[in-house]
């Protein structure tokens, strides 16, 4: 290819899973390059797995290098602002991210995923309607597989979760359509403030055919004209109607599925399938053949998964709600028809839990609180009871529970005061739904 001409010294900057893929291929597509890594860390992940002959410099930057260097391919994690970095952009050397070498390579058509919250579940559904279809796709990006990993794949669709820190070197990405799914505060460390990390995202749109926007953030929206499809919570092209007594999915007010169907959890999930319709919509790819896939859909794993539904309970694993508006997203629209046992609960890191109390008194709920930080729970509900281990909690529990109750772990906590990481919190929690459901 035409770009690769004159780019003979390439430097990869940060290892890692993304790092190595980036090695593999670059190796493999363009073996004539001079391949050099560098990463700050003194024992970087993947080190062991790098090919024979590529040269490795650790425990710093390697300014040498970085001056002779052709293209640098910079890890997400490594800020644009970072001194070496800008530095390197001040000679006009190019500095891209793995997505963008996917860009140069991809020849098949892809869908993009972006938002703040809820990207990893649109990606992965997304992923599973279109094979559902009849449509061989691949997931991955920001989610599971490095997207470089996929070119590997024998597939007709790729479906990329995006970040904004993978965005921010990304220039050259055809996308048949792109989503946008909300924006709310986050990466302040990394950004000027929240018009600066809005402006990553928008990114984006750069080469999409369509837009996929949400109605209920206008912030979501492209700053330039280009064909839209929007979802919300109201009728308007992928939304929401009330029909024959209950909520239904809707594409212009033609009724789709009732969303009471779905094992997703939560109001915050309804509108990631909108978005998934309406990718899938804009790729071409007729949906409702997937329809039964999306119905059995419980989740990506800790995320309010439906671990278990025995005798008309069901038990939710949302461990990944490790903070404050996690937990609120999750009981967001939540339909629960008896009570809801929910745990919170464990490090909470400082936080100030005061305003799920609102949200909490709108619920039937009986607030069950476990872990180190479970006190500071205790004032937001009068029916908030104090435990001092998870299992404590589902023991005492498991005897009250009828039809139609819900046990929903959303801790609004780290689990590090009783467990190693979200993930085994969440494998417990699971493990005592099955034993007591």
């Amino acid at each position: 290819m035409e770009r690769w001409q004159s780019i003979k010294n390439v430097v990869v900057v940060g290892l890692g899973i993304t790092g190595l893929s980036v090695v593999k291929h670059l190796r493999k597509t363009q073996p004539q390059l001079q391949l050099k890594v560098m990463d700050t860390r003194p024992t970087p992940p993947g080190a062991d797995k790098l090919p024979a002959g590529i040269e490795l410099h650790t425990g710093g930057w390697n300014d040498a290098w970085l001056s002779q260097a052709d293209l640098v391919v910079t890890n997400p994690g490594i800020a644009l602002a970072t001194p070496q970095i800008q530095a390197v952009l001040a000679k006009g050397t190019p500095v891209v991210g793995d997505i963008e070498l996917f860009a140069w390579a991809a020849d098949k058509p892809v869908l993009a995923i972006t938002g703040s919250n809820g990207k990893s579940t649109v990606t992965d559904l997304c992923g599973v309607m279109a094979n559902a279809c009849g449509v061989k796709a691949a997931i991955g990006g920001n989610i599971g597989v490095p997207a470089l990993d996929l070119l590997q794949q024998e597939v007709e669709l790729y479906v990329l979760e995006l970040s904004s820190f993978q965005l921010e070197t990304t220039a050259s990405l055809s996308l048949v359509a792109a989503a946008f799914l909300n924006l709310s505060e986050d990466h302040m460390d990394r950004y000027q403030g929240m018009d600066d990390y809005r402006q990553a995202k928008l990114r984006i749109f750069q080469h999409a055919q369509t837009a996929i926007v949400n109605r209920d953030d206008v912030q979501t929206y492209p700053l330039s004209p280009m064909p839209l499809i929007s979802f919300g919570s109201d009728a308007e092209e992928f939304g929401l109607i009330t029909w024959q007594g209950q909520s239904w999915l809707a594409q212009n007010g033609q009724p789709i599925l009732p969303s009471s169907e779905l094992k997703l959890v939560g109001q915050h999930n309804v509108a990631n399938v909108l978005v998934v319709l309406a990718l899938l919509s804009a790729a071409g790819i007729d949906y409702r053949k997937g329809l039964e896939a999306l119905k059995s859909y419980t989740g990506l794993t800790h995320r309010c998964q439906v671990v278990a539904d025995n005798r008309g309970i069901k038990w939710v694993n949302d461990s990944k709600a490790t903070n404050l508006a996690s937990t609120q997203a999750a009981l967001s629209g939540l339909h629960c028809t008896g009570k809801l046992y929910l745990l919170v609960g464990g490090d909470g890191k400082g936080a100030d839990f005061s305003p799920l109390a609102p949200v909490l008194a709108n619920l039937p709920v009986e607030l069950c609180c476990f872990g180190a930080d479970g006190d500071k729970f205790m004032p937001l509900h009068p029916s908030a009871k104090r435990f001092e281990r998870m299992e404590d909690v589902i023991e005492q529990i498991s005897v009250q529970l009828q039809s139609g109750d819900m046990v929903m772990l959303s801790p609004a906590c780290a689990s590090f005061d009783q467990f190693s990481n979200f993930m085994a919190r969440g494998d417990r929690f699971a493990e005592l739904a099955r034993q007591y459901a």
